[in-house]
């Protein structure tokens, strides 16, 4: 009877070594492409850097979206206004790294056509899913539910797109939006608010919301995060 325990122990011990030397070449070869796809990215974007045009976000600005997308581990993401695709290239990146996808919309045929060939340059048209369409209209059409918005269009539409997208935002996710400007204390009342401004108005009026100018953008990204059910 020990005989055959020991010999089950030492059988038992082989098929565990066994299972752990054959996924490490797995581990091996999976971390190998992430450094390669890594390194796509990084190429292109040090390529394109000063290039974009076209209403494209600044890189620190692309930055803080990649940022948001990795820190909550966000995977269903939809983006307002692709232009040719900086915004969407740094989400993107991020979204590979947590298993998810990007929606983008654009309206314009010739950014969009350029935007996809910057997606399929840089090694991330796989998690993309680039739509030419009017935002106007697709954002009541859409079914999915998302966890990140990034909102970068016509900019006294904000609020309209914000009102539309709101109910498709899971609890915990973000939207975030471009060019958000907070409305100067001393105008309020005075003047009528620009788009910006009265987004977010808007955004900081929603209880189930806590929203901010980020602090590290110069073009002011607003973020807005929604309360978790409690």
């Amino acid at each position: 009877m020990r005989i055959v325990k020991k010999y089950l122990g030492t059988g038992i011990i082989i098929i565990l070594v066994v299972l752990w030397a054959s996924t490490v070449p797995c581990y091996a070869q999976s971390a190998g492409k992430e450094r390669t796809s890594d390194e796509k990215v990084k190429k292109f974007l040090s390529k394109m850097r000063n290039q974009w045009r076209d209403f494209n976000v600044p890189e620190a600005d692309g930055k803080i979206l990649h940022e948001i997308i990795i820190k909550n581990q966000y995977k269903k993401a939809l983006e307002i206004g692709t232009s040719t695709g900086h915004s969407a290239i740094w989400m993107a990146w991020a979204l590979s790294k947590t298993g998810g996808r990007l929606i983008t919309v654009e309206f314009d045929e010739g950014r969009y056509r350029q935007a996809l060939a910057n997606f399929q340059e840089a090694g991330l048209d796989k998690y993309i899913d680039a739509r030419l369409a009017d935002a106007h209209q697709l954002v009541h059409e859409l079914r999915e539910r998302f966890d990140f918005i990034f909102i970068d269009a016509d900019k006294d539409w904000y609020t309209n797109y914000a009102k539309a997208l709101i109910p498709k935002l899971e609890p915990g996710g973000c939207i975030t939006a471009h060019n958000v400007e907070e409305p100067r204390a001393a105008l309020k009342g005075r003047y009528s608010l620009s788009g910006t401004e009265e987004y977010y108005e808007y955004m900081k009026s929603l209880p189930e919301f806590e929203t901010r100018i980020h602090p590290k953008s110069r073009a002011g990204v607003a973020v807005s995060y929604k309360k978790k059910n409690k």
